[in-house]
């Protein structure tokens, strides 16, 4: 589970870090990603993913091509701030992201190596960096979660923007201190422009009950505590499998197709330029986007889509085109400006 708390103060860091950095990257030359002459080596990942889904995918790895994988797990702002401080002497080999929007700050740092293109041609283009630096692995929606019943479930609202409206005060709830909900924010930036983003987040706290983390939001959305809120929806399913279906007292919804709020984003991973073991750190990005770990991602509890084709998504899962456009990685950017933007609102300190 991530702390939103401390996400809030590395994400601010990590900024911070890369305005003061800008200029000072370098640049390395991949290896090709041969498993198997890259047996017997070890490497290091640092990941803000899911844990229990990247210890199943490091096993499988390690099995398959006999490297060895030390993992460490942890907020993706304060892993990627650790990586700008670290630079060259980072003992990291691979960095495995939940959004663009880290990942961009290193690239824009030039700390990433461009990634084989084999392992680019494996997902869709739209789904990686346009320079190559990393490559996209899962995807995921934005969604409205509302407790059943209730009137945010019988009328849901068809976009992201009505949530900041006064029929919706004491009906809400909002966690804007995780990393998931910066792409909306960027998202209504995009749509309505600074100003319009700012009235829409006046508006939420207007409106909404603050929560730690979107698990929180998701419990009491179940609970009955709110009518609803904006989550990533994997949050739904994983409350679901917790409390099964008899004690599931909430909905998913989609915000309309074209809509701030219809936002489908992706996780990604990079190899570090300044990484010993490139030959085995190219090989985990080729698994990561190969059909085994796909396979993986899409049967786990993590309930994210799959990126390669022809590997479907978890049984129940709606469509991802049916419930979202994906964002571009150039639109996204490096989250810098939805960060300003919450924090002069005052939805984060």
């Amino acid at each position: 589970m991530r702390r939103p708390a401390q996400t809030v103060v590395a994400l601010a860091a990590l900024v911070a870090s890369s305005l003061a950095l800008a200029g000072c990257g370098s640049s390395a030359e991949s290896a090709a990603a041969d498993p198997s002459a890259a047996g017997g080596q070890s490497i290091t990942v640092y990941s803000g993913q899911h844990e229990q889904t990247v210890k199943a995918l490091t096993a499988d790895f390690e099995k398959r091509t006999g490297v060895k994988v030390e993992l460490r797990s942890g907020d993706e702002a304060e892993l990627a701030n650790q990586l700008l401080q670290e630079g060259k002497a980072s003992p990291a080999d691979v960095f495995y992201a939940e959004n663009p929007p880290a990942l961009t700050v290193l690239e824009n740092q030039s700390l990433l190596a461009p990634v084989q293109p084999d392992t680019l041609k494996a997902v869709p283009a739209a789904d990686s960096s346009p320079k190559g630096d990393w490559v996209g692995v899962s995807a995921r929606s934005a969604a409205f979660v509302a407790a059943t019943g209730k009137g945010a479930d019988t009328a849901p609202p068809t976009s992201v923007l009505d949530l900041a409206k006064p029929e919706w005060k004491g009906r809400l709830g909002v966690a804007p201190g995780e990393t998931d909900f910066a792409p909306v924010v960027t998202q209504v930036i995009k749509s309505a422009g600074v100003e319009g983003a700012k009235k829409w987040l006046a508006g939420l706290k207007a409106n909404a009950k603050i929560y730690e983390n979107n698990e929180d939001l998701s419990v009491a959305v179940n609970a009955g505590e709110v009518e609803a809120g904006v989550i990533d929806h994997y949050y739904f399913y994983r409350l679901r499998d917790e409390k099964t279906a008899a004690g599931t007292h909430a909905k998913l919804h989609y915000f309309a197709k074209g809509d701030p709020g219809a936002l489908v984003d992706v996780s990604g991973a990079a190899v570090l330029n300044g990484s010993k073991h490139q030959q085995a750190a190219q090989a985990f990005l080729a698994y990561l986007a190969s059909a085994p770990a796909q396979q993986l991602i899409a049967d786990s509890a993590s309930y994210e889509y799959p990126l390669v084709a022809g590997v479907k998504g978890k049984a129940g899962l709606a469509p991802l085109d049916s419930v979202g456009t994906l964002a571009s990685v150039a639109d996204l950017g490096d989250g810098k400006q939805a960060l300003q933007l919450l924090q002069d609102t005052g939805l984060l300190a």
